[in-house]
């Protein structure tokens, strides 16, 4: 790993500062950290986001969950809160990786990272939430645009997500055993902006399933996805599953998170 300069802003400004002076912003440093001992990533300075205060909570008001950018999993699984309005968005938490990931990951960090097997961007998506910066909102339709690409700019910051509390939700995962990253995820949610079902770990970022949309919109049960198919169009193909495999657990994985 090559020498950095490390700083912990004290407030959003000074970490935009920092940021648009070359510093690459850091939050639970879970991605980031191994992909520079990789030599994958090579940032001349690093600021990290945890000293600045407000960013980390969890509010519940008016049908809406919101959670601070630097809330980590752990907390966002352990809350009482959180349990009673999503459970499902609990559930997705708490099996994010290991336990020092989930103690040490963040929302916002996941977020900005937007791993293409990444769990939380599936909830994001799926629950037509809005993630929140310095300077505007950004819906989950505009915020996720390919492999590790966001619609933020280079000196944004993510400081929460707002998720609107859904009638109905549902979260399953086929984890590869290695990295514990989605071979596929899937989250489902009949709320107010209708039915949508997200996947993540299929392909170069999280998309929604319209197919199945459709037959939930009409149907909310298990059954209504009996004999469902998925394109291959833009699936991965890869050591761990075929394209062919992957389409086929989407469906399958909806039904049991419609089920659950």
């Amino acid at each position: 790993m090559q020498a950095f300069s490390y700083s912990r802003p004290a407030s959003v400004a000074d970490a935009k500062a920092a940021a648009a002076a070359g510093a690459k912003l850091i939050a639970g440093g879970q991605s980031l950290l191994p992909s520079m001992k990789l030599g994958l990533a090579a940032p001349e300075a690093l600021a990290d986001l945890g000293a600045i205060p407000g960013l980390a909570g969890i509010t519940v008001a008016g049908g809406v969950v919101r959670i601070g950018a630097m809330t980590t999993h752990a907390v966002v699984a352990a809350s009482a809160d959180v349990q009673r309005a999503i459970p499902a968005l609990a559930d997705l938490a708490g099996h994010i990786g290991d336990r020092q990931v989930r103690n040490r990951g963040t929302l916002g960090g996941s977020l900005a990272n937007n791993d293409p097997a990444a769990c939380y961007p599936a909830a994001v998506l799926a629950l037509g939430a809005t993630v929140h910066t310095d300077r505007r909102d950004i819906a989950a339709d505009d915020f996720f645009q390919g492999l590790y690409t966001t619609a933020l700019a280079e000196d944004e910051v993510i400081t929460a997500v707002s998720f609107p509390v859904p009638e109905k939700a549902g979260w399953q995962k086929f984890k590869q055993p290695a990295s514990r990253f989605s071979l596929i995820g899937v989250f489902v949610a009949r709320g107010p902006q209708g039915v949508r079902v997200a996947v993540t770990g299929g392909g170069s970022g999280v998309f929604r399933a319209t197919a199945l949309e459709q037959r939930l919109a009409a149907d909310w049960s298990a059954g209504a996805l009996a004999g469902a198919a998925v394109s291959t169009d833009g699936l991965n193909s890869d050591l761990h599953g075929s394209a062919e495999y992957r389409a086929a657990l989407i469906p399958v994985l909806a039904a049991r998170a419609v089920g659950g």
